[in-house]
């Protein structure tokens, strides 16, 4: 290998003539799959895009489909779930460098071919071999030699060894060990085991459940299809604990292709989500039952459940959403519903007051959803907690302002962080001088919710995002 010639920039070099036509004189043999799965990759990097949304579109626009697209897809999610142990490894095979100074193309697609040889059963020669061609038509001829040296000497031990190797001890530091293992942040590992109690065996089986590739959960649309309907239409299970629920398989296709779907009688939303919709519709109220608030409402998953569940009670909903582009989402989610959108501040909405129920599903960190948004793990930081939380914290006393006295406001975020939780209300209850209710009451059926008052959904536990839920009732006037 010429590393004078492998340091040079490899953008400047694309497109050109000169470097393309030196190494091999076999042309570059690179598979619509693997292209596509690097292509979600660079744009995930490059322009802070979401994987769940740019894969789909690049399968449809290139007609990408049965094996090759399911391939797509598991190279695709895996390799950007296990971007911090793949790094952990492939640094560990440079010689005469750091990782911070691999051109950031070639990072890409030392990541795709580090996770084929670690983490499926793709053979040595074709994951290799695969990846260089890959990454000589993009990027140049002079690469293809470090790469494949990379990539060879990766392939050297399997997952398990690399791991053993390079993990922290776990009795010494079980946090630092499963983090890398199960390829987490050490800081969102930490927040799980804050959020659990436990360094041991559940945090290992909560960030293990977390790993793994998510059943696809679908709802069913109350008073159109039933769960058992829209079970035996798609071929999946109904739900353990929604009403509404049915779990398929994951890997099952593109979700938005079933039939309820198309039909808008079914969607696709995570039991936990739908669990924490309708515990809002569960609490006992004295008094009017009429008015709703879906206080930050898109893309609209919640607040099309809660239409539903209004339009049978005789209730209506509004429906707030900041960003115009999300309020068109949900006015696709519900049209045909009693919901009305309004584009405005959650914080300052200009409604009126009085309502009976108010559902803040505030703006948060997501670590409860890192099963299904992958690239999220190492896109955010713990730096941005902080002001999450003053934002969560100002939505919930909006949504107070906005309660009739003796109603509640269902607060939800999808972490189990422990500041975007019991932290914010709690502080939150305590200056507002509000009761903070049991919520496990409106969860019926669903085990292991701990001591309460609030509840927090677990991957390992239930098979949902770690979807938190707190119910507050603003006092009665009279009280």
């Amino acid at each position: 290998m010429n590393e004078r010639r492998e340091r040079r920039p490899s953008r400047p070099e694309r497109g050109r003539p000169g470097p393309r036509k030196e190494g091999p004189s076999r042309p570059p043999q690179v598979d619509p799959a693997r292209q596509v799965a690097f292509d979600v990759l660079r744009a995930v990097r490059e322009k802070d895009a979401y994987a769940n949304l740019v894969l789909p579109e690049l399968l449809r626009n290139r007609r990408i489909t049965g094996r090759d697209a399911a391939l797509a897809t598991e190279l695709t999610y895996g390799t950007s779930r296990a971007i911090g142990m793949l790094d952990a490894v492939i640094g560990a095979c440079l010689v005469d460098r750091s990782l911070d100074k691999v051109d950031a193309l070639v990072l890409d697609g030392l990541r795709l071919g580090a996770y084929q040889l670690l983490r499926t059963r793709i053979p040595e020669h074709a994951a290799v071999g695969s990846t260089v061609d890959l990454v000589r038509a993009e990027v140049g001829s002079w690469i293809a030699g470090f790469v494949n040296a990379v990539l060879r000497s990766v392939s050297e031990k399997d997952e398990q060894t690399w791991l053993d190797e390079l993990a922290p001890d776990e009795a010494v530091d079980p946090i630092g060990a499963y983090a890398l293992r199960t390829a987490h942040p050490r800081w969102v590992a930490r927040s799980f085991a804050e959020a659990l109690g436990d360094k041991g065996a559940e945090l290992k089986a909560a960030l293990e459940a977390d790993d793994k590739r998510p059943d696809v959960h679908l709802v069913a649309r109350p008073g159109e299809i039933s769960a058992d309907e829209l079970a035996a239409i798609t071929g999946g299970d109904v739900a353990p604990y929604s009403p509404y629920g049915v779990r398929m398989p994951a890997g099952s296709g593109d979700p938005g292709d079933v039939e309820p779907v198309k039909e808008k009688l079914a969607a696709v939303q995570d039991e936990g989500s739908q669990l924490c919709a309708v515990a809002v519709t569960k609490v006992p109220l004295t008094g009017s039952d009429e008015r709703w608030l879906d206080l930050c409402a898109g893309p609209g998953g919640k607040a099309a459940l809660l239409g539903a569940l209004a339009s049978i009670s005789g209730a209506t909903v509004d429906a707030v959403e900041k960003a115009p582009h999300r309020a068109k989402l949900i006015e696709n989610a519900v049209r045909g519903l009693p919901v009305t959108i309004h584009v405005a501040d959650g914080r300052e909405t200009g409604l009126e007051p009085g309502y009976d129920r108010v559902l803040v599903d505030a703006p948060c960190s997501g670590l409860g959803s890192l099963r299904r948004r992958p690239e999220s793990r190492w896109r955010r930081q713990p730096s941005d907690i902080s002001d999450l939380t003053k934002l969560q914290g100002q939505l919930i006393t909006a949504a107070l302002d906005l309660v009739r006295p003796g109603g509640i406001v269902t607060y939800v975020v999808c972490s189990p962080h422990l500041a975007e939780t019991e932290g914010v209300v709690g502080e939150t209850a305590r200056r507002a001088g509000v009761e903070v209710v049991d919520a496990r009451e409106f969860f019926p059926g669903v085990p292991q919710l701990g001591d309460g008052p609030y509840v927090q959904l677990w991957p390992h536990r239930h098979g949902t995002d770690a979807m938190f839920c707190a119910v507050l009732r603003k006092p009665d006037s009279a009280g």
